[in-house]
């Protein structure tokens, strides 16, 4: 079975091929004849098609550009539309999906505009291909749907065998395997019947690949062997030579899941692949040839044959830098890395890993963008990559003695993983949040009054990197990645179990990991607070409840966290200026239970700030914005159920008339962000993030990111409402206080309920994080 990389490989290929279907489609059906004004532009259309054909995507994108201009000039909608449908697809095989997204905007006015439902059904089928590629499903299928129905009703079968087997892609993407063979068989019958090959082909492939994802490796042989005899008779195409490419890749998927003919599935893979190599060099098809050597590469990789791989592998980089393919490119250098790495040349590795990172970099909006499915996150799919250099220069920092050498190496460590935790915000708000925030503050660990606790989990290893007053140093725990993240599961579920103290074998273990290699150090330092900057599972978990086997950790520490070190602007809320707005529901509204204590929390709050009050039927959308717009608050709470989800979508506040989602968060509250006083503190105190979801814990870290807030608190379960209106009121109290900071503040509102009979366990008092500013 094919992993999830490999999977997400596979679907990249096929998005790189299937374009060629819609441009063949259009160009082969289109019988107009071009007038005197639009010869030229039919040259431009010719032309770029043929670019297109042979791999040059840049070359097609100038020419169809032209084309869409000349088109447009002599009011040509029926023509305009066809390009702006070519250009977007040229595009989204480049990778460049928000380019895609703006040719198909102006295509689908245009369509709707001219009444002629065969291009709408076009444009509304390309949309939706574009939106399998950068989520949300939900979008995909839609235009997807809309797309063929209005094919049918114009019975456009090419159009609709096109647009079933792009559904298939996205239901496969989905994991509805019965459902996708269902499509791509019915793509594949009708493009048959046709006298569409290509099509035909491309579906059986992909039909294939579905049964061999979802367990039936032995089902797929037949409509492979069906697709390698209709792509054997199609002629020299950059189509050809990717459909080949997909066809190997099931042949290393077969290789792999039928063990009785493994060698025979693996020679047919490395042979298919020679082919593609050979067609696409005689048509001078550079990225196809790139594609090609670099998979045959990776076979060689996995049977260990490293040389041969290597170059094989080098020659993959150099196409992919010939042709400008930053996409493809990173995989290479990638590639390059590990066989480096594999043969024992470090330093070499490290060089290769460096510039795939960089490499992806230059392309990292877009690579997130294609991560927006429900198929894959962006760090499940290269995640690895980062962590693998990052394991590179641990190791390499570990071999030296002296601060001056091993430090930049150490520093590096952590700004790579920086990299990857801004990217996965990017990739779970899908928008640029982030980089506004990047752009504008102070490096956290620049700050004297705090330690801050970096942890690393690799697959062997746990790896921590504190900031101290001589450096930052590194401390290694012998602990596997898996037993970790089983430890850590465990605590969060037996954490919300208040009638026992199932916890403290779990809360005791993770103590031993994190904080005593670090004992030493910090009895040495006259510091306060530590902040840790979490990854992966250790999200979803409280630092303050960890245990040393006679007090938690909030007992001798106020904590904080925050996503990233480039995310966390240190300043203090300037006290005599505190402006707040309370929100709330205590009622039963839209099927989630009554919150009573709600009301006295914000009265609470109103007592020690003063401040304004939306409570119920006042806490609607609308008045919050009104009140948001009208006036500076720089301290908003909120007293409300709210979700954390893995998707963006489905994470929410509830107001009294509606839900708050992460979009309208950042439409309302992060105005802020604009604002020369920012908003310093926004307050959740009844929100809950999925157990065992890292994912939706990148939303309650980068709340404060998305909302414009400098902090926020939140919780990450739902506790007794009464103990968190003790809570959140004493925090308050200690925060009018101008020499405490808010972690010291929450510290202490903390430790109130932890001297409480009632509420010792640390299940209602633990949750409650601050994120990002601690100052």
């Amino acid at each position: 079975m094919r992993t999830t990389h490999a999977s997400v490989v596979w679907l990249t290929i096929v998005s790189l091929w299937l374009p060629g279907n819609f441009l063949a489609s259009n160009a082969a059906s289109d019988d107009s004849q071009p007038t005197t004004e639009n010869s030229i532009s039919n040259k431009h259309e010719g032309d770029g098609w043929q670019a297109f054909q042979r791999g040059a995507l840049d070359n097609a994108v100038a020419s169809w550009l032209e084309a869409a201009r000349i088109y447009q000039e002599a009011g040509n909608v029926k023509q305009q539309i066809k390009i702006l449908t070519y250009l977007a697809q040229a595009y989204q095989s480049l990778g460049q999906y928000k380019n895609s997204l703006k040719a198909l905007a102006l295509a689908l006015v245009l369509a709707e505009k001219s009444a002629d439902r065969a291009k709408l059904a076009l444009v509304k089928a390309t949309i939706g291909n574009l939106y399998i590629a950068t989520g949300p499903a939900e979008e995909a299928f839609r235009y997807l749907n809309d797309a063929l129905e209005l094919a049918r009703e114009v019975d456009d079968r090419e159009l609709t065998a096109i647009i079933q087997n792009n559904r298939g892609n996205l239901l496969a993407s989905e994991k509805n395997y019965p459902s996708s063979i269902a499509a791509y068989t019915e793509s594949a019958t009708m493009a048959k019947e046709i006298g569409k090959d290509t099509l035909a082909a491309n579906a059986s492939i992909n039909a294939a690949a579905a049964l061999i994802q979802s367990g039936q490796p032995n089902e797929a042989i037949g409509r492979l062997e069906a697709a390698v005899s209709m792509v054997n008779g199609l002629p020299y195409s950059t189509d050809k030579v990717f459909a080949l490419i997909t066809i190997a890749l099931a042949y290393n998927d077969l290789h792999r899941g039928l063990t009785d003919k493994s060698s025979l599935y693996l020679q047919l893979a490395a042979n298919t692949l020679i082919e593609a190599v050979n067609i696409s060099e005689q048509l001078g098809d550079r990225r196809g040839q790139s594609y090609a050597l670099g998979y045959l590469g990776k076979l060689y990789e996995d049977e260990h044959r490293y040389d041969e791989a290597l170059r094989l592998t080098r020659r993959a980089v150099f196409g992919a830098q010939e042709v400008g393919a930053p996409e493809s490119l990173y995989r290479w250098q990638w590639q390059t890395g590990r066989l480096l790495r594999a043969q024992g040349n470090i330093d070499d590795a490290i060089s290769a890993y460096r510039r795939a990172v960089l490499s992806l970099q230059s392309v990292r909006q877009e690579m997130s963008r294609a991560y927006g499915s429900s198929r894959s996150s962006f760090r499940e799919s290269v995640g690895p990559l980062y962590f693998e250099l990052v394991d590179l220069l641990l190791s390499r920092a570990a071999m030296m003695q002296k601060r001056e050498e091993y430090e930049p190496y150490l520093l590096e460590a952590r700004n790579s993983v920086e990299l990857l935790k801004a990217a996965e915000l990017r990739d779970y708000f899908r928008d640029d949040c982030v980089d506004e925030v990047r752009s504008r503050i102070k490096r956290l660990d620049v700050i004297e009054s705090a330690v801050v606790v970096y942890p690393i989990i690799l697959p062997d290893r746990l790896e921590l990197l504190v900031n101290l007053p001589t450096g930052l140093k590194r401390f290694p725990v012998q602990v596997r990645a898996d037993r970790l993240t089983e430890e850590v599961r465990a605590f969060r579920k037996t954490l919300e179990k208040r009638t026992t103290r199932e916890y403290l074998p779990h809360a005791r273990q993770l103590y031993q990991w994190l904080i005593d290699p670090l004992q030493t150090e910090l009895k040495s330092l006259n510091v306060g607070t530590l902040v840790f900057v979490p990854d992966g599972p250790l999200r979803t978990i409280p630092m303050a409840a960890l245990h040393d086997g006679e007090k938690f950790l909030v007992s001798k520490y106020a904590l904080a966290t925050t996503p990233g070190l480039d995310l966390t602007d240190p300043h203090p809320i300037k006290r005599e200026r505190v402006k707040v707005l309370t929100a709330g529901v205590s009622d039963s509204v839209q099927g989630f239970p009554p919150l009573p204590f709600v009301p006295n929390e914000l009265d609470a709050i109103k007592r020690l700030f003063g401040g304004d009050r939306l409570l119920n039927q006042e806490f609607l959308v609308a008045a919050m914005e009104k009140k948001l717009q009208d006036q500076k608050f720089n301290v908003v709470h909120i007293a409300s159920h709210g979700e954390f989800a893995g998707e963006v979508e489905k994470t929410f506040l509830l107001t009294f008339d509606d839900k708050l989602t992460m979009d309208r968060l950042d439409q309302y509250v992060g105005l802020f962000r604009f604002r020369d006083d920012p908003l310093e503190l926004l307050v959740l105190s009844a929100c809950e993030t999925a157990a065992g979801d890292d994912r939706a814990a990148l939303g309650l870290a980068g709340i404060a990111i998305k909302a414009g807030a400098r902090s926020a608190i939140a919780t990450l379960w739902v506790i007794n409402d009464e103990s968190t209106s003790i809570l959140v009121t004493e925090f308050y109290r200690q925060l009018q206080d101008p020499g405490v900071s808010r972690a010291v503040a929450l510290q202490r509102a903390q430790m109130k309920l932890l001297e409480d009979k009632r509420y010792q366990h640390p299940g209602y008092w633990s949750p409650f994080l601050l994120i990002n500013n601690w100052l």
